[in-house]
């Protein structure tokens, strides 16, 4: 299988290493190589028909912060244009118009590639257009990674449990905040102290509103609700509470009941919402840590609870792994 990665940030890089490391693998379980003809950033494109080296395409973005020495001019054209069999697309998350992904993944996906991709934004506000373009050009969207990194719940729910039927899920999706909360409740620290130190460890971006006010757990809300429950909801569509007003005195009185705040996203019948909620301490959506959880509640298996690590270079490559190898074993899944 040939692949085109478009984005080589941190998520780039890392499904490259994975690439690199899983060789042996694609060659003994599926007879193939899986082979990297082309990758672009932000500036530069590195492209060889034949196959470009996992490790030199990430030493040359280490070295140089560019993955490749040519210029990245027209990388539309170039992903509906080059031959590969997939694009996996990496780029950063943008909840406004959700470019550059959107385009990039509608033109790889009408010139007939299958697509694997870690970008909420254009499944948070497109998701029923791109699944009807996945399905008229009879390729595969797979998107694994763009909710919970390492927790496999999207692929768990649609294809393990697709003789469930799911009535609701509730569940932490983003581990910035949980880290926070945790942070404030443990130590006693005022939450803008336990943002910085999130921020020194590498946890919260520089600027952190897509995390603390619960811009990323909607988004991730509002695809889950398109890709488990089948709905036709965008990110706006997800009512959002986030934790930036969380007081060391809401976190004390809580303490007091024996309960932990949890930033919470849940779909229930007509609830879609993401919001700041009372947990009872014990209780396995009052865990700490980065982490990120997951509670499907079904007719037939009852209570299934997936947790996972929900971010970070090797987490979120793990899941775009599986995606990797479903679409090797032709595993073809309905976009809903």
């Amino acid at each position: 299988m040939r692949v085109l990665i478009a984005g080589f940030g941190t998520v780039g890089q890392g499904i490259a290493e994975v690439i690199g490391m899983r060789q042996n693998l694609f060659s003994s379980e599926f007879g193939q190589k899986v082979e990297i003809i082309g990758a672009f950033d932000s500036s530069s494109f590195a492209g060889n028909p034949r196959g470009l080296d996992p490790a030199e395409l990430v030493s040359q973005k280490k070295t140089s912060g560019k993955v490749g020495v040519k210029r990245a001019d027209d990388m539309v054209k170039l992903i509906g244009e080059l031959d590969y069999d997939a694009l996996i697309e990496t780029t950063p998350t943008n909840v406004v118009d959700s470019e550059p992904g959107l385009t990039y993944i509608t033109t790889a996906l009408n010139a007939g590639k299958n697509v694997i991709t870690s970008n909420k934004g254009p499944l948070a506000l497109k998701f029923r257009e791109l699944c009807r373009t996945a399905e008229k050009n009879d390729v595969q969207l797979r998107y694994e990674a763009s909710v919970g990194g390492a927790m496999p719940i999207i692929n768990l729910s649609r294809e393990l449990l697709r003789g469930e039927q799911i009535y609701s899920l509730r569940g932490i999706l983003n581990g910035t905040c949980n880290f926070i909360l945790n942070r404030m409740k443990d130590e006693g620290l005022p939450f803008e102290q336990a943002l910085r130190e999130a921020q020194e460890l590498g946890y919260a971006e520089r600027d952190p509103t897509y995390d603390i006010d619960g811009v990323d757990s909607a988004a991730k809300l509002a695809i889950l609700a398109n890709a488990i429950f089948g709905m036709n909801v965008t990110y706006h569509d997800v009512t959002r509470t986030g934790i930036r007003n969380i007081s060391e005195e809401a976190i004390a009185m809580a303490s007091e009941q024996n309960k932990v705040i949890r930033l919470i996203g849940e779909i229930s019948g007509n609830k879609l919402e993401v919001s700041p909620r009372l947990v009872p301490s014990g209780h396995p959506l009052s865990i700490g840590g980065t982490l990120n959880i997951v509670q499907l509640i079904t007719d037939l298996a009852g209570e299934v609870t997936v947790a996972g690590r929900g971010a970070g270079r090797m987490e979120t490559a793990s899941a775009m792994l599986s995606d990797i190898i479903a679409i090797l074993t032709d595993e073809q899944a309905k976009c809903r």
